[in-house]
């Protein structure tokens, strides 16, 4: 069957951090006393030229800027980078455009400055209000400061923001963990992620892991802390995701709809459909920013097709985290495959009690939700 189009986001990469945290394993990169806004705010641009073929008539739903932290970036950069990818490319009439941030002082006196250029959500990097657990994280901010940057946030006009929040870290207690949950919700965000601290290759942690909480404590925080989040109105829509009413993220339900996003910037990826073709791709960008900046390199470092008998994989590995999952009919539309083809696989999950019966919607149930990988195997 023909593919169909999905709905098209655009995310933007900003590669500078102050300082990289030990358990980071994103493309960050620890700044220079001057960083080349204006440089990379061109090549930024210059990226996005080369891929408006991609964009196939379609209006951008929503924009994330992401890091790194690209709250070292002035508002005045923002505002140009703005204007001039809606004068490429239109904007919905609803469209999200979040900005992640960090809660040091350094950046607090420039939200007022990002509301007016348009960017509508922030997403705080808090990460933790306990000392201890902030120092271990490497994390240049203190609690009192992430406490006084939210209150900017709301100051500078923003009524819909995001706070980021680990569990399972090291030497944390549940004590540790539901503190750390009621200091972010007394502060009113829109939508909280809470997630769990894992240890990636490549990064600090990784080379000298920290002594973490056992399965079993990891368990009880999970659980306890999702009910904190539901009793205090946070509707969990996804694995680590909680919102208010009416304040999912719609940039991050996009990929979790398996729909296609473009991406600019020093290592940024992309997923792009093709009806005309029957083809999905996965592009990336050059990795390290001195490459990225460098003009007589491409920005483009590579890309792949996501070939048929991957794609029912790659759709449910993203629409499964996802609560209430999708519409049946997105398999289809967004793989360009039937769901007869999988049948048997789906018919076993069900059995299990892994999956809600598939009529009309594709939906992992409590226990799917809880064990996601055994779920996923059976598409392997």
């Amino acid at each position: 069957m023909p593919l169909q189009l999905p709905p098209l986001s655009l995310y933007i990469h900003i590669p500078w951090c102050i300082k990289k945290c030990p358990y980071c394993d994103f493309n960050s990169h620890t700044a220079q006393d001057t960083l080349p806004e204006k440089e990379y705010c061109s090549a930024l641009l210059d990226d996005l030229m080369a891929d408006l073929h991609l964009v196939q008539g379609r209006p951008l739903q929503s924009i994330f800027i992401g890091g790194g932290t690209p709250s070292l970036f002035s508002a005045k950069s923002f505002n140009h980078l703005l204007k001039e990818i809606q004068q490429k490319i239109p904007f919905a009439d609803d469209i999200e455009i979040t900005l992640e941030a960090n809660p040091g002082t350094f950046e607090q006196a420039k939200f007022s400055g990002y509301f007016q250029t348009g960017i509508n959500r922030l997403s705080i990097g808090v990460q933790s209000f306990q000392p201890k657990q902030l120092q271990q994280l490497g994390r240049i901010h203190n609690a009192q400061e992430a406490s006084r940057a939210i209150d900017m946030v709301k100051k500078a006009g923003f009524t819909n923001f995001n706070i980021d929040l680990m569990f399972g870290l090291p030497g944390q207690t549940l004590d540790d963990a539901l503190f750390d949950l009621n200091q972010a919700v007394s502060l009113s965000p829109t939508h909280i992620s809470w997630y769990q601290l894992t240890i990636e290759p490549n990064t600090i942690f990784f080379s000298k892991p920290p002594k973490l909480p056992d399965d079993d404590s990891l368990f009880t925080m999970q659980q306890a802390g999702q009910r904190q989040l539901h009793d205090a109105g946070f509707q969990q829509y996804e694995i680590s995701a909680y919102a208010q009413e009416n304040c999912k993220s719609k940039h991050n339900m996009n990929y979790w709809e398996f729909g296609d996003y473009l991406g600019i910037g020093a290592g940024a990826h992309s997923k792009i459909t093709f009806p005309d073709q029957n083809k999905i791709h996965r592009f990336w960008k050059t990795r390290i920013p001195k490459d990225y900046l460098d003009l007589s390199k491409s920005y483009l470092a590579g890309k792949r097709e996501i070939h048929p008998e991957e794609r029912a994989l790659e759709f449910l590995m993203n629409t499964l985290r996802l609560n209430n999952g999708v519409p049946s009919h997105y398999f289809l539309d967004r793989t360009g495959e039937s769901l007869q083809s999988i049948y048997n696989q789906l018919d076993s999950a069900q059995k299990q009690a892994l999956l809600m019966p598939f009529s009309n919607q594709l939906q992992a149930t409590p226990k799917g939700l809880l064990y996601l990988n055994t779920l996923l195997e059976k598409f392997m």
